[in-house]
């Protein structure tokens, strides 16, 4: 049996467009996200409520598909393995943010089962972790100014302005799916160049 030949035409249609972006295509990573962006989307919302979480995690799926498509393997559909990823990721985010919000009073229990009271003076942080939360900040800054204007542009209003991504579509007077499509690259670049430098920190 020939690879992906048990797959449907869909399935097959994305096999063409994975192995030409594996190649670095980046039309065939564009039509991929396009074909199921929205699909993503809908889900993610199910999953968390919240627009913005929403859009965050649905460019974070695809980024995380797209760096590790070495690993997909095609005795499955593309859309099942991307799929599994993004609600993996989701799951993941909703539980760091339970965990987040959980009132200090209360804590909350474990993996193992114990239950964790939060110390709220644990809160603030003491000299040193000060210190070097307040190197990390700056090497991010200094990583984010050497992106491309465009991208550094993009990053500083989503993450230093907190804006959403309309208010920087309706700033930059960009179609709203250039926005999120470009802050994906962005912040795509911005993870490699934290990882080549994370023993600077």
């Amino acid at each position: 049996m020939e690879v992906g030949e048990h797959l449907s035409d869909k399935a097959r249609a994305d096999l063409l467009l994975v192995d030409a972006a594996r190649s670095g295509d980046q039309a065939a990573f564009a039509t991929l996200m396009d074909r199921y962006r929205e699909s993503i989307y809908y889900m993610m919302m199910k999953m968390v409520r919240n627009n913005d979480d929403a859009d965050d995690l649905t460019i974070e799926a695809f980024g995380k598909a797209f760096s590790r498509l070495d690993q997909y393997s095609p005795s499955f559909a593309f859309s099942t393995w991307l799929f599994k990823i993004a609600s993996n990721n989701c799951i993941d985010f909703i539980r760091k943010k339970r965990i987040k919000l959980t009132s200090m009073d209360t804590g909350y229990t474990n993996d193992e089962g114990e239950s964790i009271t939060i110390d709220a003076r644990s809160v603030t942080r003491d000299p040193e972790e000060t210190i070097i939360h307040n190197q990390k900040v700056k090497h991010m800054r200094h990583l984010v100014s050497k992106l491309k204007p465009r991208y550094r542009e993009l990053i500083e209003k989503r993450y230093f302005e907190e804006l959403s991504y309309e208010e920087i579509a309706d700033e930059l007077n960009l179609p709203l799916g250039t926005v999120k499509a470009q802050l994906f690259r962005a912040r795509d670049f911005l993870a490699q160049m934290m990882e080549q430098t994370k023993d600077a920190i």
